[in-house]
């Protein structure tokens, strides 16, 4: 039996088992070595607080309707940072073989049949390891916010937000040339963010007085998803400044006080999400380019993503990663579920 793990109800996981699919021409079956937790995004879904459990997402017209939820109880194999080992071809399957490292998203599952177009390309590069793989999609959502901030060499630029995306975010916004500050209410992650690159770090409360002191950042980017931190990102920024809002932002903003400096300073606010790029690169970027770009840069020694593990959480324990996520964040970085 094949196990994976769901969301029973509202902060309640647990592992079940399900009988293995079966393979299919033009797919391939993988055996999952490891499976990133998000922070952000998936304890939405752990939490309950997603809006698809309260409404209806229609792709037609790009919009949210107060209808009944599109997604219900159990949810079943949330997740998209997956590692494995191709173990099976299905006919007529060419570009990969068997034993080959892959990496992409198929959900906290012990095995995955997946179509092989889904996989061709995502072969490991040299130098990157099945848990260091894991991060190809928290860090092209880093990326994507980078992107999105244009930065230009020299810039003063304050990331918000020193968890595991952030972090990343601080270190290739310092590897495109700006001079980056950083914002966190957790001690460590400020220190943290010192050794990927941050010429200085604040905790909450009074960093966009201090961060306007420096000069005003050029550009802030918000990765927390709490809405007072993307009022301070605001505040952060001189006049006609940029605000990349990348957090996954829940219910009501309170905290966030549009008539103030993003009224007064005229600030650029623009919403970054892994969904696509920004649509003035969209001609020559995608987020496969974005993955596979993160990745080469882990392999080159470019961006470090080993020491930002900090549980490797079998997958029987499921349920006390997410315990701890929910309820001791400031404990923990990047969880791995291991199979």
């Amino acid at each position: 039996m094949a196990r994976v793990v769901q969301f029973t109800a509202p902060r309640q996981a647990e592992v079940v088992e399900f009988e293995p699919e079966a393979l299919p021409p033009g797919h391939v079956r993988v055996r999952t070595a490891f499976s990133g937790i998000s922070a952000g995004t998936e304890l939405t879904a752990y939490r309950g607080t997603n809006p698809y459990l309260t409404r209806t997402w229609d792709p037609d017209a790009r919009i949210f309707r107060d209808a009944e939820a599109g997604v219900a109880f159990p949810v079943v194999g949330w997740g998209y940072s997956e590692t494995g080992v191709v173990t099976e071809l299905g006919e007529g399957v060419e570009g990969l073989a068997v034993g080959d490292e892959v990496w992409g998203i198929w959900g906290h599952r012990s095995e995955a049949v997946l179509p092989a177009a889904k996989l061709l390309g995502h072969q490991l590069p040299a130098g990157v390891s099945l848990s260091a793989a894991a991060f190809a999609r928290v860090g092209a959502i880093a990326f994507n916010a980078i992107l999105a901030a244009r930065i230009n060499l020299g810039e003063l630029v304050a990331v918000f937000g020193q968890g595991v995306i952030g972090l990343l975010a601080t270190r290739l916004a310092t590897l495109s040339g700006a001079h980056v500050l950083t914002v966190d209410a957790v001690d460590s992650r400020r220190t943290e963010s010192l050794r990927f690159g941050a010429v200085d770090s604040f905790a909450p409360g009074t960093a966009a007085e201090k961060i306007r002191a420096a000069g005003g950042a050029d550009t802030a980017i918000e990765l927390s998803g709490v809405y007072a931190a993307l009022h301070e990102a605001i505040r952060s920024v001189g006049v006609a400044g940029r605000v990349v809002a990348s957090g996954f932002y829940q219910g009501d903003g309170n905290g966030l006080r549009l008539g103030e400096e993003f009224h007064h300073n005229r600030v650029e606010l623009v919403s970054s999400q892994i969904g696509g790029v920004p649509l003035e690169l969209a001609g020559r970027w995608s987020v496969d380019r974005l993955q596979t770009t993160f990745l080469n840069l882990v392999g080159s020694g470019a961006v470090e993503v080993e020491p930002l593990i900090s549980h490797r959480v079998p997958i029987e324990d499921a349920a006390d990663a997410y315990t701890l996520l929910d309820t001791r964040p400031g404990d923990a970085l990047q969880v791995l579920l291991e199979f």
